[in-house]
């Protein structure tokens, strides 16, 4: 096991968790003894990682976030405080589920506001935005901007997180993106 990381005197890191160097885990977290934390990621204040979660490098993972059984957040992912993943469609507290997981994804720099909700068995695409509060409850497109009970989608922003105007240009960065096929993509320099 790395020890290449910080962890607050208070924070519970189980045998066997892999931990990559540079990464913090701050008061009250819990990290089972089966999950993956790549390098430079900040756990937050009472944050859970439950076992076989696999958290790519630079993931931010805010307070009070719970990231249980089935969840997988690429490289650069940021987490909300208080999101909420879910891992099973029908919870019921006398039946046993835990062969019936959903797995989620999180892509590469996907960013999910405070309070949002995932419903298990979806993906979110690369570099897209939950909103604060949202619901999430089917796929993500990459790129897009989604808000509201239950989310839809309402714009599209860059990888720098800024949301573009009909132009599809970064009003941050000035790169271009276009359409196609109803997926927005990164223009390649020309």
């Amino acid at each position: 096991m790395n020890k290449e990381y910080f962890s607050h005197e208070t924070a519970i890191v189980d045998v066997g968790a892999d931990i990559g160097s540079g990464s913090k885990i701050w008061h009250f977290s819990h990290v089972m003894g089966s999950a993956q934390i790549g390098a430079n990621c900040i756990l937050g204040q009472n944050v859970f990682i439950g076992n076989k979660v696999k958290l790519g490098d630079n993931v931010k993972v805010q307070n009070n976030v719970s990231v249980y059984e089935g969840v997988t957040c690429e490289d650069d992912v940021f987490l909300g405080p208080s999101m909420v993943f879910t891992n099973v469609i029908n919870p019921r507290s006398a039946i046993e589920r835990k062969e019936e997981f959903k797995p989620t994804l999180v892509k590469r720099g996907a960013t999910i506001g405070a309070n949002a909700t995932i419903i298990c068995g979806v993906t979110l695409g690369e570099y897209c935005m939950v909103g604060a509060g949202a619901v999430v409850t089917k796929d993500i497109k990459p790129f897009a901007l989604v808000t509201g009970v239950p989310a839809t989608q309402t714009g599209w922003v860059s990888r720098s997180g800024e949301i573009m105007e009909d132009d599809l240009i970064c009003p941050m960065t000035g790169e271009k993106y276009f359409l196609e096929n109803g997926e927005l993509k990164l223009k390649e320099d020309e």
